[in-house]
């Protein structure tokens, strides 16, 4: 037990002069040589002084900046062409944050009789509190220069996160800087891009405060959303933000048109059905609402409703084929069940006056099928000659039928 003890001693020992060697090489400006020999006494579960490890951490990264900025300064005044480790300046920049937040966090524990003595907050704020251009460079350089979208995000969020941080969270006057709102744009995108959907939302949320940049910001924020569902609460928020939206911005299409998509893909006719009557209680001139109905009621072999629904949708719009053609197929539908419903049991003929009955629809499903092939003669948009063919066919006209066989069999 006692060679234990001593064993222990000895390594917590050794840690904690790793820490002393690593202060020494800063002081000669051998930063590197300093950041290696501090490394195992970061992770080490031996090191007695954590956070005095993590904040030796960041004063090395620190003055490893200033030296390399101090470099290129005193380079541009001398006009000089000297190099200087612009990748090792902005790795030193996020490195010197990350360490002082590591740093925070073990300053932050209580001690042994459970007490909070911060020792290193106070020297963070004044050295990082002027910090955050330094953060934006980096994000600009690893972007634009190394093409390193990882760590262009890590040094931009750094940055929109900094004042929120424990070390920053109770200084009134943290700096905002004018182009806040851009970088917290610029992160959100990275975000996305990188599937990092709930960081995406995140930045998108501070960015739409920008009034001028709220349209931009929303974009981001739905597609994020739409892409990160996974459970049913998933998706009901997503859903609640676009109905929200919506209301918002009648005007917007595509806030209607995402609705749309959503309900269609989730193949979900009961809810589809009542959206779209939510959509006509709020608005009954909206064309597409009425389509969507008729299509619910279409799909639920519902022939006079769904074409009721259809003819509303085209009184909106004498254009809109689909509904025309639409129409025509519920009727021409309703007719070959009526025929089926009347048709004697024995011989499968039918009376002259249900024949009749039967001929009323076949001649209105008529209709709105010629009306779909006047709009869409070159069914572009709906395939109109076979049902024509079939209703010219249940209505004896021969010659209109072969007409129609010829495009079918084209």
């Amino acid at each position: 037990m006692m060679a234990l003890i001593a064993a222990t001693a000895t390594t917590a020992i050794a840690q904690d002069a790793l820490v002393k060697d690593a202060k020494k090489l800063m002081g000669k400006n051998e930063f590197d040589q300093a950041l290696q020999t501090l490394a195992p006494a970061l992770s080490s579960s031996e090191t007695t002084d954590k956070a005095a490890a993590w904040n030796l951490q960041g004063e090395i990264l620190y003055g490893k900046y200033i030296h390399i900025q101090t470099e290129a300064t005193q380079n541009q005044i001398e006009k000089k062409n000297t190099p200087h480790d612009t990748l090792g300046l902005h790795n030193s920049v996020v490195g010197a944050w990350e360490a002082a937040l590591k740093c925070d966090e073990f300053d932050s524990q209580p001690d042994e009789k459970g007490k909070v003595k911060l020792k290193y907050r106070q020297a963070a704020q004044n050295k990082y509190k002027s910090f955050g251009i330094a953060l934006v460079q980096a994000g600009q350089y690893f972007y634009q220069n190394r093409k390193d979208n990882d760590m262009a995000f890590k040094a931009w969020s750094m940055y929109i996160d900094m004042k929120n941080t424990p070390i920053f969270a109770d200084v009134a006057d943290f700096p905002k800087d004018p182009f806040y709102y851009d970088i917290a744009y610029y992160t959100a995108i990275l975000a996305y891009q990188s599937h990092k959907y709930p960081e995406a939302e995140k930045y998108a949320k501070l960015t739409a405060e920008d009034a001028s940049k709220a349209k931009e910001a929303q974009e981001i924020l739905i597609f994020s959303k739409k892409e990160s569902m996974k459970t049913k609460a998933d998706s009901i928020a997503y859903v609640d933000m676009l109905k929200d939206l919506h209301k918002q911005n009648p005007d917007e299409d595509r806030y209607f048109n995402l609705l749309m998509d959503y309900y269609t893909r989730a193949n979900d006719m009961v809810a589809l059905k009542a959206w779209a009557e939510e959509e006509i209680a709020m608005n009954d001139q909206n064309k597409m609402a009425w389509a969507l109905k008729g299509e619910v009621l279409m799909n639920q072999s519902e022939w006079d409703a769904a074409v009721e629904a259809y003819k509303k949708a085209i009184e909106l719009d004498p254009t809109f084929v689909q509904c025309f053609f639409n129409a025509g197929v519920c009727l021409n539908s309703k007719a070959i069940a009526l025929k089926d419903q009347l048709a004697d049991k024995n011989t499968g003929k039918l009376t002259n006056d249900n024949a009749n009955k039967v001929k009323v629809i076949l001649n209105e499903a008529k209709e709105y099928m010629e009306q779909a092939k006047n709009l869409d003669p070159d069914c572009e948009k709906v395939k109109w000659a076979y049902p024509l063919y079939q209703i010219y066919y249940a209505l004896g006209d021969k010659a209109k039928a072969d007409e129609m066989e010829k495009l079918v069999n084209k």
